[in-house]
C-alpha cells in the first residue's frame, strides 16, 4: 500500500495510491498519516478498505512528506562501502548516527533552497525507513517488525558546514528544505527485501548516482536495532540510511549545487522526486 499526504504545505490531506496509480482521498477514514496510523493494526484496517469507493482526487496536487508530525529525523553516515571509498573515508566499525532537523522536512518535489553563504551544497539519494511501533533495545532479528514502511529521501547536505566548520555533521544537514521525503510511504509488506533496491539520482538530466542498497555496510535491520540501543524510536520517526557513490563531494574536481540546477531521484518501488534548486530567500 502506498500512503501519501497531498495538498498545500501545512494543509495536506491523507490519501493513498490505488492499484491503477490513481490518487484516492482518505480524509473520511483518517485525519492524517501520522504516528497513530502507522502501527500494524492501523495499516491492516486501511488495507481492508475498498479503494474503488474512496473519492478520486482530480488533477496533480502537490505531494507533501507522506508522514505527518515526524518526531525524529535520524540519519546514518558513510553507510555504503562504495560511497566511503569515493570520499576516501574508512569503513565505519559501527553506524555513524546524526540528526537532521525536522524543520528541513518538505515534500518530494518542493524546491531546494541553497542556504545563505552556501558554497558546497550536495545531493544524496537515500532509502528512508519509517518507524511504526515503539522500539527500545530491539534485536536485529525482530527489528523489521517495528518498521511501518519505506520512502525515498534526498539527504541534501552543505559540505562546508558539515565538515569544515567544526563540531558534528548536523549543521550541514538540517538547513531549510534539506529533507525532501516521499512521494509515498510504501508499507513494509510491499518491499520483500530492503537490501535489494536500486537507487539513482540525476543532476540536470545527467546520471550522477546509480547504486543499490546491496552495498549498504549496515542493513536496515541492523540500523533499527542499533539506534534503538541509544534512543527510543517512536512511531513516525524517520531514519535515512545512507547514500551510494556519485555525490558531488566525491567528484574530481568536486561539483556542487547552484541556482537553476534540477535534481531528479528515486528508489526502486518507492517513487521519484524532482527538485529545482533556488537561491536563498528569507
Amino acid at each position: 500500500m502506498k500512503l501519501v499526504r497531498y495538498g498545500n504545505a501545512g494543509k495536506e490531506k491523507p490519501g493513498l495510491i490505488d492499484e491503477n496509480g490513481q490518487l484516492r482521498d482518505l480524509s473520511r477514514v483518517v485525519k492524517d498519516i501520522g504516528p497513530e496510523q502507522l502501527g500494524d493494526e492501523a495499516i491492516a484496517r486501511l488495507r481492508e478498505l475498498d479503494t474503488g469507493k474512496l473519492p478520486l482526487v482530480k488533477g496533480q496536487p502537490r505531494m507533501g512528506c507522506p508522514v505527518a508530525n515526524v518526531g525524529k529525523f535520524i540519519a546514518i553516515g558513510l553507510n555504503f562501502s562504495d560511497h566511503a571509498a569515493e570520499t576516501g573515508a574508512e569503513i565505519p566499525k559501527e553506524p555513524i548516527v546524526f540528526m537532521k532537523a525536522t524543520s528541513c522536512i518538505q515534500g518530494p518535489d518542493d524546491p531546494v533552497m541553497l542556504p545563505k553563504n552556501s558554497v558546497k551544497s550536495d545531493w544524496e539519494v537515500e532509502l528512508g525507513v519509517v518507524i511504526g511501533a515503539r522500539a527500545r533495545y530491539v534485536s536485529q532479528r525482530e527489528a523489521l517488525g517495528f518498521v511501518a514502511g519505506y520512502c525515498t529521501v534526498n539527504d541534501v547536505s552543505e559540505r562546508e558546514f558539515q565538515i569544515e566548520r567544526g563540531g558534528t555533521w548536523d549543521k550541514g544537514k538540517g538547513c531549510d528544505t534539506f529533507g525532501p521525503i516521499g512521494p509515498w510511504l510504501v508499507t513494509r509488506d510491499e518491499i520483500a527485501n530492503p537490501q535489494k533496491l536500486a537507487m539513482w539520482l540525476d543532476l540536470n538530466g545527467k546520471r550522477m548516482q546509480n547504486g543499490s542498497t546491496r552495498t549498504m555496510i549496515f542493513s536496515v535491520a541492523k540500523i533499527v536495532s542499533y539506534v534503538s540501543q541509544f534512543m527510543t524510536l517512536m512511531p513516525g520517526d524517520v531514519i535515512t540510511t545512507g547514500t551510494p557513490p556519485g555525490v558531488g563531494l566525491g567528484m574530481k574536481p568536486p561539483l556542487y549545487l547552484k541556482k537553476g540546477d534540477v535534481m531528479t531521484l528515486g528508489v526502486e518501488g518507492l517513487g521519484q522526486q524532482r527538485q529545482d534548486v533556488i537561491a536563498f530567500k528569507r
